[in-house]
């Protein structure tokens, strides 16, 4: 016996030196990025280890690898578990995956729910801001066309852009081979600068763009000057084509420019303003080629990527600026690009979108941005939208998305613009015609008054000859509105509005002229005068003498028909109760006296030991065909109020539907839940009853309502 004993504390220890070590090789990995290695790591360990750095690292692998679903899922389990120790982007990353889900409600639920939590009314008003710009530009409706292209892969495809008769943009073509290098991020090859003829493009025309650019590391947003001479792109930080990482062992991303000469692109260098300690990334070339914007997370930034600028000099480059927080927020901001018409577009998780990366807009007026807005749908999706190019001549571009639907990972998006940005809110009109009631003409000259809720004017209107008038409002409110001329009655209209946009309610009102009114009210007092004189008298004698006789009769039929019907219903009682051991009499009440009948715990279905008792019942239902019963079930007092009646409601009617099933015709027998409202032994607080007593208020009563 000792031996076992033994055995198992060296097999215990075994096992927890074990987990230690797939601990700490699964932080390694996920510090490293290695995300894709990570997951099958964490995902072992969790089975006995549910640590708040556990449960952390593998919703995050999931999420940075674009596994939603997986990170929704644990991401839920981290902050229904571990929400004191989580700060508000542990929940903003959760409610980005409830977006993508589709469901909005409730990621807007999780995000008000914390800011309510950390007092943050402000962040509070920020998102119903939010809310309301989305809405709006929901009510838009498409406002591109959207197609996948035949060139997409079940990889990762993005950052279309067109290069004379092609189009180049990042790909992974093909799945690794055995031993090739893979980007352990979401394990597939590294991306290349791939090409394709723009004209009938197809995965089996894919080449290479330009051999002399590739390496073994990531290649990908290439940007063009005008003449086609000069590449900026993004490659990983290497140092002699060997990829090169910083002191936290990652290799992060610069941009590098290389020119065009003699049909080779050579001169490939590394801009001065790369680092290896922040990733720098995604070109874009202002339209008069003397400014380059990208990404990067370089101190300085306001969240984990923000949009900068910097001004080409010749051969050299200024210093970087921040385009500030216009643009930029504290979330992610990346892949600018600027139109031929002067507009910055980028995506951002941090501006109101409709759930990760979305696509936003933003004007360049006299070097200074407008406040973004998001570009709308279908574009935009719950996923992450990026790499957005356009033509603002043509009104044709590209754009790519994870979202669901594609091939793959992700997938390059043609797109033609057919309708304008135009964000407004909800708004409706009120409008109508005043007339004139007896000539139904319109009425020139009359006075309309729109007036909210409080009564306050809110605009007028003078109507014209045709007595039109029209109003602009809001969705969603409630107006009076208000009519009026000299020498006419008044009039108003009290209208309800919703959420229906541009609706045109209908206000139209007649008025009366005074003279009309005159006119008719002299005729009517004439003509009431001579009716009075004839039948005053007559209709006087005649009414008293009906009246009297009427109530008369009626009160002793009334009499008579009570006492009639009270002294048989109190003879049938009396035979029944006489007849019947089981009927007896409480108080006011008939009670048909059972055993008790029980359900099992938390429980409503009929038991069947209960059913012979039941039966009981049902026989003298059906010996007395007019005998009407009330099933009112009963429970004591423990457990809150609302618990207690719905469930003694569920087994009312789970005893009336027994009945039924017998042959009781459902107008004869009703269910009652009254829960703990109605006790014979009062127990209060619940703990001064025994169980004997609680047993007694925990009953099912059968009531004859009717015999």
């Amino acid at each position: 016996m000792k031996r076992i004993y033994l055995i198992l504390i060296v097999l215990t220890v075994q096992f927890s030196q074990a987990q230690t070590q797939d601990l700490q090789r699964a932080k390694r990995l996920f510090e490293r990025t290695y995300y894709s290695e990570a997951i099958p790591l964490y995902e072992s360990i969790l089975k006995s280890n549910r640590s708040l750095e556990v449960v952390k690292n593998l919703a995050d692998s999931y999420y940075y690898t674009n596994d939603y679903a997986n990170a929704q899922r644990n991401y839920r389990f981290l902050i229904a578990r571990f929400a004191e120790n989580l700060d508000g982007e542990y929940y903003f990353r959760y409610a980005q995956t409830l977006k993508a889900s589709g469901s909005y409600d409730e990621a807007n639920k999780v995000m008000r729910d914390y800011f309510f939590k950390t007092n943050n009314q402000k962040a509070i008003e920020n998102l119903e801001k939010e809310n309301l710009i989305l809405e709006n530009i929901s009510a838009l409706g498409n406002r591109f066309e959207s197609k996948n292209m035949p060139i997409n892969t079940p990889n990762s495809e993005f950052g279309a852009v067109k290069y004379g008769d092609k189009l180049v943009f990042s790909a992974v073509i093909r799945k690794p081979y055995t031993f090739e290098k893979v980007y352990k991020w979401n394990n597939e090859s590294y991306l290349d600068l791939m090409s394709v003829a723009l004209k009938n493009p197809k995965i089996d025309s894919i080449r290479k763009f330009a051999v002399e650019l590739a390496t073994p590391l990531h290649e990908s947003n290439a940007v063009f000057t005008k003449n086609g001479k000069t590449v900026y792109f993004t490659r990983n930080n290497s140092k002699d084509g060997v990829r090169a990482k910083n002191e936290q062992k990652v290799s992060v991303l610069q941009i590098f420019r290389a020119e065009l000469v003699d049909g080779k692109w050579r001169n490939i260098i590394a801009l001065p303003f790369n680092s290896d300690n922040y990733s720098v990334e995604h070109p874009a070339l202002s339209n008069d080629e003397k400014t380059l914007y990208f990404a990067s997370d370089m101190p300085g930034s306001l969240g984990s990527f923000d949009i900068y600028s910097v001004a080409i000099l010749g051969s050299d480059y200024g210093t970087p600026k921040n385009l500030g927080a216009t643009i930029n927020t504290d979330k992610k901001e990346q892949f600018p690009f600027i139109s031929k018409d002067n507009k910055l577009y980028f995506s951002s998780n941090g501006h109101a979108g409709y759930g990760f990366m979305d696509v936003f807009v933003s004007e360049i007026k006299n070097g200074d941005f407008t406040k973004p807005v998001n570009i709308g749908l279908p574009v935009n999706s719950g996923y992450d939208d990026f790499s957005f190019v356009i033509d603002s001549d043509s009104q044709q571009g590209y754009f790519a998305s994870n979202r669901k639907g594609g091939k793959g990972g992700d997938d390059i998006y043609e797109i033609s613009e057919i309708q304008p940005l135009v964000v407004e809110n909800c708004m409706q009109y009120i409008s109508g015609t005043i007339t004139d009631v007896d000539t139904q003409l319109p009425l020139a000259n009359a006075k309309v008054i729109l007036q909210d809720t409080k009564n306050k004017d809110i605009e007028s209107i003078i109507t014209s000859a045709d007595g039109r008038f029209s109003f602009s409002v809001d969705c969603e409110k409630n107006y009076t509105v208000l009519a009026s001329k000299e020498m006419y009655t008044k009039a108003s209209k009290f209208l309800i509005l919703y959420k229906d946009r541009k609706k045109v309610n209908d206000a139209s009102m007649a008025l009366k002229s005074a003279e009309s009114i005159k006119k008719e009210e002299l005729a009517a007092i004439e003509l009431k005068k001579k009716e009075a004189k004839l039948l005053a008298e007559k209709q006087k004698k005649e009414a008293a003498i009906l009246a009297e006789k009427a109530k008369v009769e009626k009160e002793a039929a009334a009499k008579k028909a009570i006492a009639d019907a009270e002294k048989q219903k109190k003879e049938k009682i009396a035979a029944i109760v006489a007849a019947e051991k089981d009927i007896v009499k409480d108080k006011e009440r008939l009670l048909i006296k059972t055993d008790p009948i029980y359900f099992d715990y938390d429980l409503w279905y009929i038991r069947k030991e209960s059913k012979p008792i039941l039966n009981r019942v049902i026989e003298l239902m059906k010996k007395y065909p007019e005998m009407v019963v009330e099933i009112g079930s009963h429970t004591d007092n423990r457990g809150n109020d609302k618990y207690n009646l719905d469930l003694s409601s569920k087994r009312a009617t789970s005893t009336r539907e027994y009945f039924i099933s017998q042959g009781i015709p459902e107008k004869r027998i009703f269910a009652k839940g009254y829960g703990e409202t109605i006790q014979i032994i009062k127990c209060n607080p619940s703990e001064s009853c025994t169980e004997e007593q609680h047993e007694l208020n925990r009953r099912s009563e059968f009531v004859i309502k009717n015999l």
